[in-house]
């Protein structure tokens, strides 16, 4: 089993590699279920449309997680509570629609993909290691599903860091996202889940993560500048590819990925 997580989704310029890329991708590298953070992936970069999440479907993308951004489309908060395969932070409140995890079968094997928000610099949600705590109480792998994939949607490493080493041996995947800058610490912790402080974008690296650099200088000196949107360049797709054994469900093999734009000149 093959499992490929793409990182945050921005704007047009990461939807239109997708569409263009990932199937050939998928193909290529004999991947049997992706993974992407959507939240991102508006026109303005700002949160999720209908529209542009059956495209992402129809791309070859099997589950979208969120974070931060995801009610910023009035639409979603509609849309997530009948569309399964879309997630939001499993630690926000229940008052929220949607779900914060879903089991999906492939091949008669169950992948549980988990979606989890940092409490460090991030917009107010239930403590993440309490909500995780009670998750891994209540569900174990290779009982309750075949693989777990975690997206932590955070803002500090140390945060990451310290969740990849709750759900180690846990989970099959423990992937951060939401800092769009790929880290390069992809590796298998000590008891078998496979790690990576963050993902990285699928966006145009030719920017202030993911947005027009000249608009956001201005903003950063005080200048005459706009709300922030999407640099519309050629899109780098990163993220990283597990290869899990289907027996005790953990990480064989983990390998950063990066395709097109700027990070792959």
């Amino acid at each position: 089993m093959k499992i490929f997580f793409l990182g945050d989704i921005v704007g047009k310029p990461g939807c239109l590699s997708i569409k263009k890329n990932l199937k050939n991708i998928v193909k290529k590298n004999n991947i049997n279920f992706v993974v992407a953070n959507g939240e991102n992936a508006a026109d303005n970069g700002l949160g999720i449309t209908e529209k542009i999440t059956k495209e992402l479907f129809d791309s070859g993308v099997q589950v979208i997680t969120t974070g931060n951004h995801v009610w910023d489309q009035k639409e979603t908060a509609k849309l997530i509570e009948n569309e399964k395969r879309l997630l939001r932070p499993n630690n926000l409140s229940s008052s929220y629609p949607g779900n914060g995890f879903e089991i999906f079968k492939i091949n008669e094997l169950k992948i549980c993909v988990l979606n989890l928000m940092g409490n460090v610099f991030m917009k107010k949600c239930e403590d993440v290691f309490e909500s995780s705590n009670n998750f891994l109480n209540k569900y174990k792998l290779k009982q309750d599903f075949d693989f777990l994939i975690v997206d932590f949607h955070g803002e500090i490493t140390s945060e990451k860091m310290a969740i990849g080493h709750l759900f180690d041996g846990k989970a099959t995947l423990v992937v951060g996202t939401h800092t769009h800058v790929p880290t390069n610490d992809a590796r298998i912790l000590s008891n078998g889940t496979a790690y990576q402080t963050d993902a990285g974008m699928c966006g145009d690296y030719n920017s202030v993560i993911g947005m027009d650099k000249n608009n956001s200088l201005n903003r950063f000196m005080k200048k005459n500048s706009t709300k922030h949107f999407p640099s519309n360049g050629e899109a780098s797709l990163c993220g990283v590819i597990v290869t899990c054994n289907s027996k005790n469900g953990l990480a064989e093999k983990v390998e950063s990925f990066i395709y097109g734009g700027e990070l792959s000149k």
